[in-house]
């Protein structure tokens, strides 16, 4: 009863930090009448189909994954679990979250339990590596165009350098395998010692081996399906926000748009007592288009608009899909019959 309670207290917290951070945007948005009566709908309409195929290559990099276990999963049963899983994370652990929706409805009863860990622990990696690479072209060209601060620069710098040190632990874990099994072997321990419960280092030994035999299969040439969907993902993406500036008739650059795309949704994904980077998200791309030379007007039809599609929408329709994928668990995935 009093873990109910804390919970509702900690999420009415987060969503009023949400809203306190989007409320400076209200006056604009009353501002904005003009910029949205003289839309161009249909290329709203564009922005709906390119979030369409982002979700559709984020379904293509978990397919990716799974095969690399001979695990089968149709395409659209692997973008319903991405868009599922997103909801989840929205609402308990963002990334960590999403992680372990992914986890639960791939690893059904007649799958592999090492594709799951696989798709699971690597899905949100290669989607923020896409990223960061988006990231630190923009960095610089803003660094450039001077429009970022001393303090805004090292702000922005942190989370790529806090996602490049993720992915670098990746690495070494797996070039120094026992080293990295012992450390969380050490962990789970600690943790079991602080929630007073028996442990046992039998299943996590096993489930190291089987992640690091499927790395080894991604190493080996098997990571081109997974980095090609990551990559369509967050392209369609940024083709959503490119249809909603199309949408308010502003001429924006490819430079200007990556500029001001990458470095908010990778603060946003950093800021994890904020489900979503609500407010992160929004506040810092329309700084940034602001200090680009985009009008504010213009900005806050465009930002909150591709919000709107690219997260609450799909956050919203992902509760339902959830449910669907709950009772269908253990029916998702099949493993592939090899002759030997």
């Amino acid at each position: 009863m009093h873990t109910r309670i804390l919970r509702n207290i900690l999420m009415l917290a987060i969503l009023g930090a949400g809203i306190h951070l989007i409320l400076p945007q209200i006056h604009e948005l009353r501002t904005s009448g003009q910029v949205l009566a003289s839309m161009a709908w249909w290329a709203v309409g564009l922005a709906f189909v390119a979030q369409a195929f982002s979700y559709i290559g984020s379904g293509f990099m978990l397919q990716g994954f799974l095969e690399t276990t001979r695990q089968k999963i149709a395409l659209w049963l692997s973008t319903l679990v991405v868009i599922a899983a997103n909801s989840i994370g929205m609402v308990a652990g963002g990334t960590v979250g999403v992680s372990a929706a992914i986890y639960r409805w791939t690893g059904g009863s007649e799958g592999s339990m090492k594709g799951a860990t696989l798709a699971s622990l690597l899905s949100p990696l290669f989607i923020n590596f896409m990223l960061t690479l988006i990231s630190i072209f923009g960095l610089v060209h803003l660094i450039l165009a001077h429009s970022l601060t001393k303090a805004q620069a090292l702000g922005f710098s942190l989370t790529p350098l806090v996602l490049a040190l993720v992915l670098s632990s990746v690495l070494l874990a797996v070039r120094y395998r026992s080293r990295a099994v012992r450390t969380v072997l050490w962990v789970s321990r600690q943790i079991g010692r602080l929630r007073r419960r028996p442990f046992d280092p039998l299943p996590i030994q096993l489930e190291a081996e089987d992640l690091f035999n499927a790395l080894d299969e991604l190493l080996h040439g098997a990571w081109q399906k997974p980095a090609l969907g990551a990559f369509l993902s967050v392209l369609f993406d940024m083709l959503t926000l490119y249809c909603m500036f199309l949408a308010t008739g502003f001429q924006i650059s490819a430079s200007v748009l990556m500029a001001g795309y990458g470095l908010p949704l990778l603060l946003g994904k950093a800021a994890f007592i904020l489900p979503g980077g609500v407010g992160i998200v929004e506040s810092s791309m329309a700084l940034l288009y602001n200090g680009l030379g985009v009008p504010q007007q213009t900005t806050v039809i465009v930002v909150l608009g591709y919000r709107l599609i690219s997260f609450w929408l799909p956050s919203i329709a992902g509760f339902p899909v959830g449910a669907f994928l709950e009772q269908s668990q253990g029916k998702l995935t099949r493993k592939e019959k090899v002759s030997i």
